[in-house]
């Protein structure tokens, strides 16, 4: 199993604590491992096995009631007395009416309540209408590249690695296989399940064919600025047609389900959301190479997707800045302050570097700003903007 420190200690931080523990993200990102993980963190610390109890509701090897009522009694006829019980529900979607279940068992003294799930709006929408306030999310992603890199042999460079990185993506399991045809097997196999086992269920009407094309066209354009109807443009070029209500209908399906980020444009100095000319990002870079193989691509949009997702992890909420006529690629609010950063490959050419530099240079506050290229000399400091590395940055 692959240590994921970020996760177990946040979950170890809310133990005890009177909330529900729910864990969501990409199906094969990693959840149960992580859960795993924190029992065996709770043995350690001395806490019986008979106070554990963990369902995967995908498991085989017990049949598990898929119902509120009949799973709440399942689980309270298993509760030792007079002790706190940690309960485990994996894939808890499967459950008709979950929430239900998740209420009943919140509201007992003897419960401290985990839950994961694959599906970001089931989750969002059945949980926020039953359990407001009494819930914290844990959004997990496909391991960053410092975990993934702990999963390579020494003798690899750092930069072999993120090459194997922008390519394959952060899956763990994706993460242990060496051949190219292993690993799009593997991710095809993931991206199907996804769509056969979550997406096709909730939307039975779904065109297969069309949902792939769509989704492979925005694996092929990554950190593009775009919008639904000019998707839908771009498609008739190469499809029957497809209509800007179905493009969002399948788009708002990938994102259900973590397969797809939408980061939104957001005026700095207006400091107001715009709703227009967005950028997609794929949950892991990976599915690009399940959809398109090793064709080159955008190398920097390809990295872009990469610092995204760190972004997420570090900051959780990531927007596009817009700063008059200029762009900064990323903005983060945070609540221990903003961040800015600006992505290039190279800023080796002095007009490149002033180019990358004036969007920082023209917000006028004193949050941290950050350069970041694939340079490896010429790092430092620009009058205030910190220029660094993408691999060291990663490895932070």
């Amino acid at each position: 199993m692959i240590e994921r420190p970020a996760y177990t200690d946040w979950l170890e931080r809310w133990q005890d604590k009177d909330v529900i523990k729910v864990i969501t993200g990409l199906r094969r990102c990693g959840k149960s491992t992580v859960l795993r993980l924190f029992r065996e963190r709770l043995l350690a610390k001395g806490v019986d096995q008979n106070r554990i109890i963990a369902i995967n509701f995908e498991s085989l090897e017990e049949d598990y009631p898929n119902e509120a009522k009949p799973l709440y009694d399942y689980i309270v006829s298993r509760l030792a007395p007079d002790v706190t019980n940690y309960v485990f529900l994996d894939e808890i979607q499967h459950v008709r009416e979950f929430e239900r279940a998740a209420d009943g068992l919140y509201v007992r003294d003897d419960v401290d309540l985990y839950l994961t799930g694959s599906n970001a709006d089931l989750l969002s929408s059945e949980l926020a209408t039953r359990l407001t306030g009494r819930y914290v999310e844990l959004r997990m992603l496909p391991l960053s590249f410092k975990e993934y890199r702990s999963t390579r042999p020494q003798s690899e460079s750092p930069e072999q690695s993120f090459n194997r990185y922008l390519l394959y993506g952060g899956l763990p399991y994706a993460a242990t296989l060496e051949h190219d045809q292993d690993i799009a097997d593997y991710l095809g196999g993931v991206f199907n399940t996804i769509l056969v086992k979550d997406i096709a269920q909730r939307h039975p009407r779904i065109d297969t064919i069309a949902f792939d094309e769509v989704a492979s066209f925005l694996a092929d354009n990554v950190g593009n600025i775009t919008s639904i109807k000019g998707i839908a443009d771009a498609m008739k070029q190469t499809h029957r047609g497809i209509s800007p209500t179905t493009v969002g209908e399948y788009i708002a399906a990938l994102r259900e389900n973590y397969l797809l980020f939408r980061a939104d444009r957001y005026d700095i100095k207006g400091k107001s959301y715009l709703k227009t000319l967005e950028k997609y990002y794929l949950g892991d870079p990976g599915f690009r190479f399940w959809f398109l193989g090793k064709t080159g691509g955008d190398l920097g949009h390809r990295i872009e997707n990469v610092i995204y997702l760190e972004l997420l992890r570090r900051y959780r909420t990531v927007h596009i800045g817009k700063v008059g006529t200029t762009e900064v690629d990323f903005y983060t609010p945070d609540p221990q302050g903003d961040h800015y950063y600006q992505v290039s490959l190279t800023v080796m050419d002095e007009s490149t570097l002033s180019r990358e530099l004036r969007p920082l240079q023209s917000i006028n506050d004193n949050h941290p700003k950050t350069l970041l290229t694939m340079d490896r000399i010429g790092n430092g400091n620009h009058a205030g903007i910190r220029q660094v590395n993408i691999i060291d940055w990663l490895l932070e």
